[in-house]
């Protein structure tokens, strides 16, 4: 069994009714039992928990530290291609968008480690677009020896693959897989993702399992907040987490809950997400689970980012750049999306340390692992 067999059984319609009949005194209850129940996740992401936006912080922040200590990881970006196959109009990306395109010959990957390297990270996430013929696993395979002899951690964030492709990248020292659903609404999947492979609902849903069966550590989820009802999908990405979390219980599991940023060829978001939305619902995911990893990207302004740091992140990423080649050249025509915290990792780090969070550069090596 897979999770799509899990998700074909769900209602989201009802509730999608429930997360919006929700009452206050359910919300207290939630708040007193929250860890592990799906059913106070949904009263914690509801709107009627938006009044109680302060206590659950205080919870949140109070969890965080008791779990992860007042630290936070800090990873880069690393686009290697813009190449896509796909169709999707929320992308700077997408197939159709007249933009440059370019992928990183081993020379120019080489010439962006020694950057990334210089500014002092140790964790990287690979990321390209989803074009399987000519950054698929060929092209992976050239590629992760020499990110592998750089990085003690490695992350990628590209086009889902088939079970025996994960335990490749597995020998090849991938120790995390992100893939983001996008949206748990499959109208709305398929409004939005109208060419190539990314079209398939069901092989995108059903990939951390093949991550899973792999034997990837760590399993990355995550929603683009704005195609849909932002509380609807959050709430079914956390059906998801308990699955795997049930499922697979020897994985670590993390989420990112970015929304959507303007880029070439981008839409407006349906149901928009407001500051005080996402703190409400970074809280609720720490409530529901004290031990899951949440990251934090350049999507958000430098403000915002610099507050939500106590509540519930454990990741996050500093001086990035959303574009193959980028910290080499910088090219805005290369942009998957625009970033809103333009600061250098000195700076961030600087707010960091000003908020007593000590920044974590490197918290993982092989070497440390017993025979």
């Amino acid at each position: 069994m897979t999770y799509s067999t899990v998700f074909s059984q769900l209602a989201p319609d009802a509730l999608s009714m429930k997360l919006y009949s929700t009452t206050a005194k359910e919300v207290e209850l939630a708040l007193r039992n929250p860890s592990g129940n799906i059913d106070s996740l949904l009263a914690l992401l509801s709107p009627a928990a938006m009044a109680y936006i302060e206590p659950m912080a205080q919870q949140a922040a109070q969890l965080t530290l008791q779990r992860f200590g007042a630290n936070i990881g800090l990873f880069l970006p690393l686009y290697l291609s813009n190449l896509c196959a796909n169709e999707c109009d929320y992308c700077g990306f997408s197939m159709s968008n007249k933009v440059k395109r370019k992928t990183l010959t081993q020379e120019e990957l080489a010439a962006e480690i020694a950057i990334i390297k210089q500014r002092g990270f140790d964790s990287i996430l690979l990321v390209s677009g989803e074009h399987e013929t000519k950054v698929g696993m060929g092209y992976f395979e050239s590629m992760l020896p020499i990110v592998n002899s750089a990085f003690n951690y490695v992350a990628m964030e590209v086009q889902p693959l088939d079970t025996h492709q994960y335990q490749r990248l597995g020998q090849l020292g991938v120790d995390a897989v992100m893939v983001y659903q996008e949206t748990y609404r499959p109208h709305t999947y398929a409004k939005h993702h109208t060419r190539g492979k990314k079209q398939d609902f069901i092989y995108r849903l059903d990939t951390p399992d093949r991550v899973a069966k792999a034997g990837i550590d760590k399993i990355g989820l995550g929603v683009l907040l704005g195609l849909d009802d932002w509380r609807l999908d959050a709430l079914l990405m956390g059906f998801h987490l308990d699955y795997l979390e049930k499922t697979y219980w020897r994985n670590r599991y993390s989420i990112s809950l970015p929304r959507l940023r303007p880029c070439t060829g981008g839409i407006t978001p349906k149901v928009e997400l407001t500051d005080a939305g996402l703190v409400q619902m970074i809280c609720a995911f720490r409530l529901f689970n004290p031990q899951l990893e949440i990251s934090l990207s350049t999507r958000e302004l430098p403000s915002l980012r610099d507050n939500l740091l106590p509540l519930g992140i454990t990741h996050m990423s500093a001086g990035s750049s959303t574009q193959p080649g980028g910290y080499m050249t910088p090219d805005s025509q290369l942009d998957q999306f625009e970033i809103s915290d333009s600061r250098s990792v000195e700076q961030v780090v600087t707010q960091m340390k000003l908020r007593g969070i000590n920044p974590v550069w490197k918290d993982w090596e092989m070497g440390w692992v017993k025979g």
